[in-house]
């Protein structure tokens, strides 16, 4: 396992497109999301065919590929930020150079689709990447304050942290409306299964993590905990299944606890159905399992490593989950 060295002031970072276009951005979202990563100290360099857009809001996978391998090689460029989410970054994976990415260790960050590169990297190049903000999160005006703070203690900091959660969240469309937006009060982790237990974080979203399965680029899920979210395109019905599609994999028995994300409202997961999905699953007994955490696709979001170590515990006084990298 590699660690990718630590973000500093002055470093370039890279934007690329792995699945939808940057084109969807407007450009006053991408100007705050330049300069909310300047305030970091960071400067961005926009890959060569991020803007490119197709009929299914995405580009080549020779111009995606590109972008990324570029990205991986380039001597000046010291960190990676994907664009936003989307639908297809698993056709980039027989393409894909793993062995240049493991020669040029470098933090890659993004989250919902990115999910096939975090786990696909550590699996094939057993290189560490982070499950956090897309360079679109740092175009948000309000409400961001929590998500970067967690940008940075995941990678511009050695030191191990603890996800606490928000204070407060939002499931608005806010790339519509940057000036109304509506907060909610955060109800904090909920214990499932008490319990606790230490190990390789894996997974992201759900059912694109599910799309390794069966695959050379799924991780093995030995001493794992898996950190799990969906978004608003599924029912809970979709959850269970795609919860039981990971619980039948060879090696689940190694997972030792499930973080569970927040939902999104438009899903109508409530706390008593999700209760009764995990209860129902007999695999499931006797690990910790955690829900309502502040990542998925819901904002603010804290970011963690894919490859990383979380240590989680849960019971009648409370929940804590420690993140560190070695």
């Amino acid at each position: 396992m590699a660690i990718p060295k630590k973000l500093e002031p002055e470093d370039k970072i890279a934007v690329i497109a792995p699945s939808r276009s940057l084109s969807l951005l407007s450009s006053e979202t991408q100007q705050y999301a330049i300069n909310s990563l300047r305030r970091l100290g960071l400067e961005v360099e926009i890959a060569k065919h991020a803007t490119e857009i197709d009929e299914f809001s995405s580009s080549s996978v020779k111009s995606r590929v590109e972008d990324l391998e570029w990205a991986f090689s380039s001597k000046e460029i010291k960190g990676i930020l994907t664009v936003i989410g989307g639908f297809n970054s698993n056709e980039l994976l027989s393409y894909i150079d793993f062995g240049l990415i493991r020669k040029n260790p470098k933090p890659l960050c993004g989250f919902s689709d990115a999910t096939i590169l975090n786990n696909s990297i550590f699996a094939k190049a057993g290189l560490v990447t982070y499950y956090g903000p897309h360079f679109s999160t740092f175009g948000m005006l309000k409400g961001n304050e929590y998500t970067i703070e967690y940008f940075k203690k995941c990678l511009m900091s050695e030191e191990p942290y603890d996800i606490v959660q928000s204070k407060e969240w939002s499931d608005d469309s806010w790339y519509k409306d940057q000036e109304n937006r509506k907060f909610l009060r955060n109800e904090g982790c909920k214990v499932i299964n008490s319990g606790s237990a230490e190990g390789t974080v894996l997974g992201g979203n759900l059912c694109t993590f599910n799309l390794l399965q069966g695959t050379e680029y799924m991780p093995n899920l030995k001493d794992s905990i898996l950190f799990l979210e969906d978004d608003d395109a599924i029912t809970p019905a979709d959850f269970a299944r795609d919860l039981q599609s990971v619980i039948h994999q060879p090696g689940f028995e190694g997972v030792k606890g499930i973080v569970i994300g927040r939902f999104q409202l438009k899903t109508q997961m409530s706390d008593a159905l999700l209760r009764k999905i995990i209860k129902t699953k007999k695999e499931l007994d006797g690990i910790p399992i955690i829900s309502n955490a502040d990542f998925g696709h819901t904002t603010p979001i804290a970011t963690f490593p894919i490859g990383g170590t979380a240590k989680i515990s849960a019971d009648e006084s409370g929940v804590s989950i420690t993140i560190k990298e070695h």
